[in-house]
């Protein structure tokens, strides 16, 4: 865990600007700075940075906060991860609050030297592949026949090893590399009596970390050797696991959060043919069996997968598993089926940018449909094998966790297969191993009506309590510890001196009330606790440096509202709080809210104990009484201020 001293070391040497500029292009405005937003496709720029403030609003997607909170957001960071990047650019060394023991020691130094000599290697790859006459007679015309071009070669950093058998180990020996890394790293591989290469007459497909370290490489044999495998991958090594990465993620990875979807391949050369055609958000399983571990990364960044292949019926047959983890995960899957003969290389490089776009967009079906039209072509009418087929689309379903998933993907199977709602629920009851979990459900002979009369109202009350909320904590975060004297509601004629927080915490606690909303609860919480305590008024600026991004995100709306409003605009129900009466005047329109809320309560209550036998009404009776009381003094006080 990285000690609190760094942390505040790495707060107080960021400057917002500096590290968002890395990512956008901003340009003055005022005394802010204003770009386009990296999370939309907007023409007019609206992402504005605050330099003095330390912070960044997005009004095109709403979201905000700090330098920290614009790295999770952009680059899909932990906040951990977040503060090493950060650490990083400013050269912070980083102190862990615990001290790892030796054995933990070890294993990190492992990682790091792994970490040093896997770049190190990547490197020269590059560098033969560009700058000697074998890798640019060998390696570059290769990736150019494949029509990848010299921006998609750099940008996925490929590379070449060259034919002799130990270019990589001399060279990395001269340069100091230990030979226990080499071959610890997998690059090298060493006997009694021989040092080799592992990619030696390869081209070099680097494979990258979530935050943009190189873990390992695939490597493509060009010779027509039969008996060497064609493709070749790093071993398993404390750095890198075949079954935990996933090729092109570090490229793709912003454009699947923006688009909200991951279009997933087989191969090194699917990704970047479709990438540099303008599908940036894929990325590639190696050629291996998907993962629950490659999933969760992905689910990191959407929950919508479509999953790309041939027409090939193996590989469509193997990806049925694929298909049930992801579901089984919490996510939605679509399958796109490419043309007779096609793979997403050979399709990408035909076709231009615009058709793929639309290819993608209107092609794709859900897992249901593509499960039936394929195995029903399998069956050829054959009850049994339709039976069989039927199981298999059920054990799909039973992996999803919605139930009103569950029933709409049981609706369409039964108009495609023509088969009774009644039987496949009964069937995928069997399957879930419980008869209640899943039953269809019975036309209702009274449906149940919901007066709009009644529900609209305490909606609208809601909703007006908790905007009243946020202005309550925004004028404690930014005037909290101003002074105010204010006229006694028992006397009018004497009056007291308080301070904005002193005011509105003891004015909740009298009438023991506490804010609904639970991010504003939590952010009153810590400011109530922190005077209370400690007599001290936390300021916006305080919360900057939260791990909960939201109130991050919320201290940027607010400190940058001025942006929109006019010094003199005011809002209707008090909120944009100027004047001691306007304190007032918001601390009692959310107490009258709140009782009135309670009221409707209470009659709800009441309403259900008469209909109980041998219930009381009396109790919640006196209290809506008493309740209706104190709301007519609150509003008796509401035209006092006005």
């Amino acid at each position: 865990m990285i000690s609190q001293q760094t942390i505040d070391q790495i707060f107080s040497a960021i400057r917002v600007e500096e590290v968002i500029s890395d990512f956008v292009t901003l340009k003055k405005s005022g005394s802010n700075l204003k770009g386009l937003s990296p999370f939309t496709d907007e023409k007019s720029p609206s992402f504005m940075v605050s330099p003095s403030k330390g912070i960044w609003k997005d009004f095109s997607s709403g979201k905000g906060g700090n330098a920290v909170s614009f790295l999770m957001e952009a680059e899909n960071y932990t906040y951990p991860e977040a503060l090493r990047y950060l650490a990083n650019k400013y050269n912070i060394q980083i102190e862990e609050e615990i001290k790892p023991n030796l054995e933990q020691l070890e294993a990190k130094e492992e990682k790091e030297r792994l970490y040093q000599f896997t770049d190190f290697a990547k490197n020269y790859f590059v560098d033969q592949l560009h700058n000697s006459q074998e890798g640019q007679a060998i390696g570059l015309s290769y990736f150019k026949e494949r029509g990848l071009s010299a921006e998609s070669i750099k940008n996925f950093s490929l590379g070449y090893s060259p034919k002799q058998k130990d270019a990589l180990y001399q060279f990395a020996t001269k340069k100091g590399y230990k030979e226990d890394v080499l071959i610890q790293s997998g690059v090298c591989v060493v006997g009694e009596d021989f040092k080799a290469d592992r990619f030696r007459e390869r081209v070099i497909f680097p494979i990258f970390s979530f935050s943009g370290r190189c873990l390992g490489f695939g490597g493509r044999i060009l010779s027509s050797n039969t008996k060497t495998a064609k493709y070749l991958n790093s071993p398993e090594n404390p750095i890198y696991h075949k079954s935990q990465s996933l090729f092109g993620l570090y490229q793709a990875k912003n454009f699947i959060a923006k688009k909200d979807q991951c279009v997933l391949v087989e191969g090194y050369t699917d990704v970047i043919s479709m990438h540099q055609k303008g599908i940036q958000n894929v990325v590639s399983s190696s050629g291996t069996a998907l993962t629950t571990e490659q999933i969760g990364m992905i689910r990191r960044l959407t929950h919508n997968i479509v999953l790309v292949f041939d027409s090939d019926a193996a590989g469509i047959r193997a990806s049925f598993r694929g298909i049930d983890l992801i579901l089984a995960q919490g996510m939605h899957v679509k399958v796109l089926t490419l043309p007779k003969g096609e793979d997403p290389d050979s399709f990408a490089q035909k076709n231009t940018s615009e058709f793929l776009q639309d290819y993608l967009s209107e092609e794709p079906t859900d897992f249901i449909s593509f499960k039936s039209a394929f195995l029903m072509e399998e069956s050829g009418g054959d009850p049994s094998k339709k039976a069989e087929l039927i199981r298999d689309i059920l054990q799909s379903i039973s992996l999803i966790s919605s139930p009103i998933e569950r029933e709409l993907y049981v609706q369409k199977t039964a108009s495609i297969l023509e088969v009774s709602t009644q039987v496949l629920y009964a069937e995928l009851n069997q399957i879930l191993g419980t008869a209640n979990r899943v039953k269809p459900k019975a036309p209702q002979t009274e449906p149940l009506i919901i007066s709009k009369k009644t529900e609209e109202p305490q909606n609208k009350l809601s909703t007006h309590q908790s905007l009243i909320e946020r202005e309550l904590i925004k004028f404690m975060l930014t005037s909290g510890d101003r002074q105010v004297e204010l006229k006694s509601i028992e006397d009018p004629t004497l009056s007291y001196q308080t301070t904005v927080n002193g005011e509105i915490i003891g004015a909740l606690e009298v009438d023991q009330m506490s804010l609904q909303n639970p991010l504003y609860k939590e952010i009153f919480d810590q400011i109530k606790e922190s005077f209370k305590t400690n007599n001290v008024h936390l300021k916006a600026e305080n919360f900057l440096q939260s791990q909960n991004q939201e109130i991050v995100s919320f201290i940027a709306d607010i400190q940058l509202e001025d942006h929109q409003l006019s010094p003199t605009s005011e809002y209707k129900e008090g909120i944009v709080i100027r004047s001691d009466k306007k304190l007032l005047d918001l601390l009692y329109r959310y107490k009258s809210i709140t009782v009135e809320l309670l009221i409707e309560s209470k009659q709800q209550q009441l309403k259900e104990s008469s209909n109980a036998k041998g219930d009381s009404s009396e109790n919640p009776l006196l209290q809506i009484q008493k309740l209706i009381g104190l709301k007519n003094t609150l509003y008796q006080l509401l035209n006092r201020v006005v």
